[in-house]
């Protein structure tokens, strides 16, 4: 009786653990967005900074910088959208928090700040 019980048990955990779904997220914004600056010194040496904001369907990405293709820097970010525009939260106080909207009309889509100018641009 013990073994029956128990079995009933673990496949009534198995049967409500499968009933339960996740919400899927369609948001224009997932995906991936980066945006590069060049700078030389005198002509002499190029330095590229490349940053890459991952943005997942779970409210949540991945904000990285690149020195010359070498990764130097990540943290994650929460993010969250409000009548169009999105929030950006890093985890790590070195990276300050963000307000921008998404331009679609655009070819390459961009991601705006409040004044207008391009923050970065869909990979």
């Amino acid at each position: 009786m013990k073994k029956l019980f128990s079995l009933l048990s673990i496949i009534g955990i198995i049967a409500l653990s499968n009933c339960t779904s996740v919400q899927e997220n369609h948001d224009p914004i997932l995906g991936i967005w980066a945006k590069t600056e060049s700078s030389s010194i005198e002509n002499k040496s190029t330095s590229t900074v490349r940053e890459e904001w991952i943005f997942n369907d779970v409210y949540l990405g991945r904000y990285q910088r690149y020195s010359n293709s070498k990764l130097i820097f990540y943290t994650d970010f929460k993010w969250s959208e409000d009548n169009g525009a999105y929030s950006i939260i890093y985890g790590d106080p070195q990276v300050t928090d963000i307000t921008v909207s998404l331009k679609k009309a655009q070819e390459p889509e961009v991601l705006t700040l409040d004044n207008g100018s391009v923050f970065a641009t869909r990979e």
